[in-house]
């Protein structure tokens, strides 16, 4: 058995990953825009992808283990394609592989690099959010003054810039 289906499931990954890695950076430039229609857009785009994703990782998973099959080992669906590439003898075999594996890894990296930069991007606006919330509300009166711990609260009052009860 040839790996050249593997190789087809390998190109067909790294081409999901690289359009995952597109929306990834187009993302960045949503986030920072904060158009959330766009957004919300978006992710659905990317769930689009990651069931392809997922999807191609099966195969892959299930033409490991018939390759493993027809070369008299038995089949594992935790191997690696690194795991693989120690068992292929033939060179050029293990040569297209390498590569296919290579490949597909920077791709990974550099999507984890762009997702995790669009999760900072994300939570700084949510701690704006958030900041701006407590100048406009003001901080909750527990923060600011001590309070008896056996004494019972009803609810936190908030000392704000704007009287909220006009």
């Amino acid at each position: 058995m040839s790996i050249q289906a593997l190789l087809e499931t390998m190109e067909r990954l790294q081409e999901s990953h690289e359009s995952l890695l597109e929306l990834a950076q187009d993302k960045t430039q949503i986030i920072v825009s904060n158009n959330l229609d766009q957004l919300n857009l978006m992710v659905n785009k990317e769930s689009k992808w990651i069931r392809v994703i997922s999807e191609a990782n099966q195969q892959r998973i299930l033409l490991i283990n018939s390759y493993l099959i027809s070369r008299g080992y038995n089949p594992n669906p935790l191997i690696t394609v690194g795991d693989l590439i120690k068992v292929i003898f033939n060179a050029q075999e293990k040569q297209a592989l390498m590569q296919a594996q290579q490949k597909l890894l920077a791709t990974v990296m550099q999507l984890k690099s762009v997702n995790n930069f669009n999760q900072e991007l994300i939570e700084q606006s949510l701690s704006f959010i958030n900041y701006t919330v407590d100048l406009v509300l003001g901080a909750p009166e527990d923060d600011v003054i001590y309070q008896n711990p056996n004494q019972q609260t009803y609810g936190t009052k908030r000392l704000s810039v704007f009287d909220t009860k006009a």
